[in-house]
């Protein structure tokens, strides 16, 4: 559900950018007031874990379509809202910079969209109360699922709005919104379930993480030492290997659009802020669409195992660098937090 620069105006990009940018200082000015030792390297390696899950389409059957977890209420369970923002912001600006996924102009929607929903709406007006005091992996899996069925349809709507305000492309809000939604229902679906599994496994293994996130306190000396070497460990095979094995089916977003536009991609302006953009993007953008750019291929190398190589660097170096920017982000804050 990553928005491209096609679909936004600088006006609406403009703004969900200082929308974004607000509530970034505001998690910043929440961390630091419940920022401990253990919540910075939890951050690291959910931004690695998540940023390799993302990699991974699933096919939505009998649609030609796909999907991949927003991860944003996965985050807000094990994060509690303020540190989850932060770090999927974290995973979202190193997937626009260094890899060319989802516009820079759109990287504002984009931080809104897949972080707000689910870490300010679903999960403390939703997941919270239907997993109650009493935590069981039955309540955990149906309330993950409720909640991430709700905060990914607020967010698919939130696309819809943001697109036809910009007025620049040809979509029409019904047809639009009659088609994300649907699409993203199922997608939400599965990440449900995924989210609920993970967060069964975290409750079994360590369940004074989710008991503190459920209360509204600090992690203090909990373990966690298995835990991170299982997500770290998670997220360089997912990335490096699991990824070669990602649904080649548009997602959710892009399959809305070609139903819409009858399969012509939306191109952006050749002119203005989004060829700016574009370029900037373009030359920042080491592995762009988590490949080799074309000058660094090795054109003795089969197609195949090129594309897999590609596929396993853009992997590890993209988890291995959401790990290192969610960190510091965590670290920073704590420090912070000490001087003051």
């Amino acid at each position: 559900m990553h928005m491209a620069d096609a679909l936004l105006s600088p006006a609406v990009g403009g703004t969900m950018w200082a929308i974004s940018t607000g509530a970034i200082i505001y998690c910043s000015r929440k961390l630091r007031q419940e920022m401990d030792g253990g919540k910075a390297p939890l951050m690291g390696v959910l931004g690695a874990f998540l940023f390799a899950a993302q990699m991974i389409n699933f096919t939505i059957p009998a649609t030609g379509s796909s999907g991949h977890l927003g991860g944003g209420l996965l985050l807000a369970v094990l994060l509690g809202p303020a540190a989850a923002f932060i770090t999927i912001a974290s995973v979202l600006v190193v997937q626009a910079l260094f890899f060319a996924d989802g516009g820079l102009l759109a990287l504002g929607c984009n931080i809104f969209n897949l972080g707000f929903f689910p870490a300010f709406i679903a999960y403390p007006f939703i997941y919270k109360p239907l997993v109650g005091s009493a935590p069981s992996k039955a309540r955990i899996a149906g309330a993950a699922t409720v909640a991430a069925v709700v905060g990914l349809q607020m967010g698919a709507f939130a696309v819809v709005l943001e697109t036809v305000a910009s007025g620049i492309s040809s979509l029409p809000f019904g047809a639009f919104a009659g088609l994300m939604q649907p699409i993203h229902l199922a997608i939400g679906v599965v990440e449900g379930l995924v989210t609920g599994a993970v967060v069964s496994f975290v409750y079994k293994a360590r369940p004074e993480i989710l008991e503190s996130m459920q209360a509204n306190r600090p992690l203090g000396a909990a373990p966690l030492r298995k835990i991170l070497a299982v997500f770290l460990g998670a997220a360089l095979l997912i990335g490096g290997f699991v990824s070669w094995f990602a649904s080649e089916n548009p997602d959710g977003l892009e399959w809305a659009i070609a139903k819409v536009t009858g399969g012509e991609e939306l191109a952006a302006s050749e002119h203005g802020l989004h060829a700016r953009l574009a370029a900037l993007q373009k030359s920042v953008a080491f592995l762009p669409e988590y490949t080799f750019k074309k000058s660094e291929r090795q054109p003795e190398n089969p197609a195949g195992q090129e594309s897999s190589l590609g596929t396993s660097v853009a992997g590890i170096v993209g988890g291995l660098l959401a790990l290192g920017i969610a960190f510091l982000s965590g670290i920073l804050l704590r420090k912070k937090d000490r001087m003051a």
